[in-house]
């Protein structure tokens, strides 16, 4: 500081020198006390001495990686490893790595919270180092060059007092050639949490465990009677895999304390796997053999003996978006209505996969995050509790400790308030080995802060964690939640009991106003035309069941299809949702259009009434009935169908069959009329599109009529001919002695002039050209 008042090229004066020594000797003397680790007082505080220690605790970084164990007694060692790493330009000389333990337990759970955030050292709040043997030196540190290190401690070394959450830094000092005396260059700091017997009152701790995952089955199966599964990827296989991140859940769930909360829809997915199934390939049309039915099958077993015997929730189906339909499908007729359907299908999907009785009354919005639409949708489908956070249902009255989760909102409903600290501890990447074993000491002393708040006030505290955690994430929370397990302030609860819990009556019981929903959760919620689109696949469907013999084939598994279309995992992902439910809303449209009619070409009457056929073609597995095929003549006073302006006629086809259906006509004029075919549903609804084509109508010509008159008059003459011939025999006959005497005597021929009647003689075998209509199976040229 004081060779920045120097100019540059001249040498300091006598005067000058003897200022800077004593600047120095001021700024030192603080700094000095801070080493010494002096009691805290204002000097500890004073500004001008802590920005010279800031700047030089960042120059290494110290990562802390394991600290063992995470709530110790004080039989116990404590041991602490990680690395550090020298970030500046000049190797580090004398270095050693220390515990810092404070002096007293920190105050409260914002006084967590601001530790968490220092990133320098600070003289008088970072404690008073173990020292001693308990250190780990290094005689270099090259820059840029990461070493390992490794501290072990008797806790009863610590000099730890009251039962409390204290504050443990690991530190790093050493010199360097531009700052030639010890000091701290770099410092991480934890917690400790430090509780020496069983609390006499514990907090009641609920922890939600999730088993929730992405959208996985497309709405296609194949066509054999298992109805094959299509699965959109084979990604949920590498989730149940050993290692994966579902397998880790579930085998460290079973170890836990835990209220399981489950979405049906993975549950139907895996059991889907079971069974056999096929896997889309990128050309969205064809697929492939899936292959991982054993790993499908052990983590179906595994969860199955895991949640026997514990509280189990189930999630509607799929995991609707409460949110947005709150806010944007509430506009749009029919979406409320699938969340009943979600809910009744995920409690079958339960208690059929994992046979257990599951509860029903839990809605989870997204992130906890709620305002009265959300609650009114969220309690529409029969729930009568809301789990939401507690930094949506932020606290106004003062309250210096954390309520009893519980809360009445009015109308027979129930707020679940979970704590946000606790329920946000893991998010981040838990990956590194650092951020795992901060967030676990952070956790721990958070849950320890919160019995020792009000030590006789017995509170049930919930948590909810991010929906679908990853496995390093689950990993840590299974340590965190092990140490509470084993810790000597908490008891489990699950989330039933923790809903019927006493409500504090200081604790908010409003709920937010829209207004304040959080902009950012909004921005990931399925728009208004996604609802849309969902309203015209169930339109679709509705109009598509009613013509089908085995409906259950097709209703179940798009009506499953459009919950996951709500599903809240699409959040963050607009794209892939919009791609989604176009993909199951074409393959719905390509089903309808199996059932439909053949075009055909214009007809030829060549007469006063014909039949005309029309072809309905059935393309399904599956038979068709409840169909009606209606042809219309556009000018029923030129030619009629039926009996006037159309005719309808039954149609029941069997799948990957055709069916021709011939309607009766009837001509008035000559020349074209335009006709058009349709089916339609029972009810009156048009099915498919219609097919039209012209019937030409033409008149009998002059020459088909002279041939037909001469054909008349050659069978007149053959006639005419035939019976001279026969009255020319005759007379021969008598002229050559009459007719032979039969065999009693009696003559042949009656008595009397003229000639015999001849009882073979012909009738006349023609008549005029009739005039009614020709029969019904005449003949239509095309």
């Amino acid at each position: 500081m004081a060779e920045a008042a120097d100019f540059p090229g001249t040498s300091p004066s006598p005067a000058r020198r003897w200022l800077r020594r004593t600047a120095a000797l001021l700024v030192g003397t603080p700094l000095l006390a801070g080493l010494l680790q002096a009691p805290a007082g204002p000097v500890a505080h004073a500004t001008a001495p802590s920005a010279p220690p800031a700047v030089g605790s960042a120059t290494v970084d110290v990562s802390l990686d394991a600290l063992t164990p995470t709530a110790p007694d004080e039989d116990d060692k404590l041991t602490v490893s990680g690395t550090v790493t020298n970030h500046g330009k000049q190797t580090v000389t004398g270095a050693q790595v220390g515990l810092r333990v404070g002096s007293a337990p920190l105050g409260g759970r914002s006084e967590i919270d601001s530790a968490a955030k220092r990133t320098s050292y600070q003289p008088g709040l970072d404690g008073t180092e173990v020292g001693g043997k308990y250190v780990d030196k290094f005689d270099r540190l090259v820059p840029g060059v990461r070493q390992d290190f490794s501290i072990s401690v008797p806790v009863k070394a610590l000099h730890l007092g009251a039962d409390g959450v204290y504050q443990l830094s690991v530190a790093l000092t050493g010199q360097s050639a531009a700052q030639g005396y010890q000091q701290v260059l770099g410092i991480e700091r934890t917690f400790l949490p430090w509780q020496t017997a069983a609390a006499d009152t514990k907090t009641k701790t609920t922890y939600l465990w999730p088993l929730i995952a992405d959208t996985h089955l497309t709405a296609k199966t194949e066509s054999d009677e298992q109805q094959t599964p299509v699965f959109r990827n084979d990604d949920l296989a590498d989730d149940l895999a050993p290692g994966g991140r579902l397998q880790q859940l579930l085998a460290l769930g079973s170890d836990l304390d835990v209220t399981w909360v489950i979405d049906p829809d993975l549950l139907a997915s895996v059991e889907a796997m079971t069974k056999g199934y096929r896997v889309q390939n990128p050309d969205g049309r064809s697929s492939r053999v899936g292959k991982h039915q054993a790993v499908a099958t052990a983590w179906l077993n595994d969860l199955e003996a895991a949640v026997k015997g514990k509280k189990v929730v189930a999630l509607p189906f799929a995991d609707p978006d409460l949110a947005s339909l709150a806010h944007n499908g509430r506009a749009v007729t029919g979406s409320l209505s699938h969340l009943k359907d979600a809910t009744d299908a995920g409690v079958s999907a339960v208690e059929t996969i994992l046979h257990v009785q599951p509860s029903t009354d839990f809605a989870w919005p997204a992130e906890g995050a709620v305002d009265p639409s959300i609650v009114d949708v969220a309690t529409s489908a029969g729930a009568h509790t809301v789990i939401a956070r507690s930094d949506s249902f932020r606290e106004t009255d003062g309250l210096t400790y954390s309520p009893t989760a519980a809360r009445p909102i009015g109308g027979g409903t129930t707020a679940v308030v979970a704590d946000a600290r606790l329920s946000t501890a893991f998010q981040g990447d838990m990956t590194e080995a650092e951020n795992s074993t901060l967030a676990v000491q952070q956790f721990v002393a958070q849950s320890l802060m919160i019995n020792l708040q009000d030590p006789g006030k017995q509170r049930s505290i919930v948590i909810a964690p991010q929906r679908m955690p990853t496995a390093s994430q689950a990993q840590a929370m299974a340590k965190a939640l092990s140490t509470l397990q084993d810790g000597q302030w908490s008891q489990f609860e699950d989330l039933t009991a923790a809903a019927k819990a006493k409500p504090d009556p200081r604790a908010t019981t409003r709920v937010p106003s829209t207004g304040v929903y959080p902009a950012a959760l909004r921005k990931q919620e399925l728009p208004q035309p996604a609802f849309e689109s969902i309203r015209d696949t169930q339109g679709m469907l509705e109009r598509f069941q009613v013509i089908l013999v085995e409906k259950d084939r097709v209703v179940t598994p798009f009506g499953r299809a459009i919950d996951r279309e709500m599903s809240t995992s699409w959040r963050g992902h607009p794209s892939e949702a919009t791609a989604y439910q176009t993909g199951v809303k074409n393959y719905l449209r390509e089903l309808t259009e199996q059932v439909a009619l053949i075009d055909r070409s214009d007809a030829k009457l060549s007469g006063r009434s014909a039949t005309i056929p029309v072809s309905v073609q059935n393309n399904l597995v599956q038979g068709v009935r409840h169909l009606k095929l209606r042809l219309s003549s556009q000018n029923p006073t030129r030619l009629k169908i039926g009996d006037g302006l159309y005719e309808e006629i039954d149609v029941e086809i069997a799948g990957g069959h055709s069916q021709s259906v011939k309607f009766t006509t009837t001509a008035n004029a000559n020349g074209p009329v335009p006709v058009s075919a349709q089916l339609f549903t029972e009810d009156g609804e048009p099915y498919g599109k219609a097919v039209h084509f012209d019937v030409n109508v033409t008149e009998v010509t002059p020459a088909v009529m002279l041939v037909i008159a001469g054909g008349l008059l050659l069978l007149v003459l053959a006639g005419f001919r035939m019976y001279t011939q026969r009255k020319r025999a005759a007379r021969k006959l008598a002229a050559e002695g009459g007719p032979h005497e039969g065999p009693d005597g009696e003559s042949g021929a009656t008595s009397g002039e003229g000639d015999p009647e001849q009882p073979s003689d012909p009738t006349p075998d023609t008549a005029p050209e009739s005039t009614e209509p020709s029969d019904t199976s005449e003949r239509v040229d095309r």
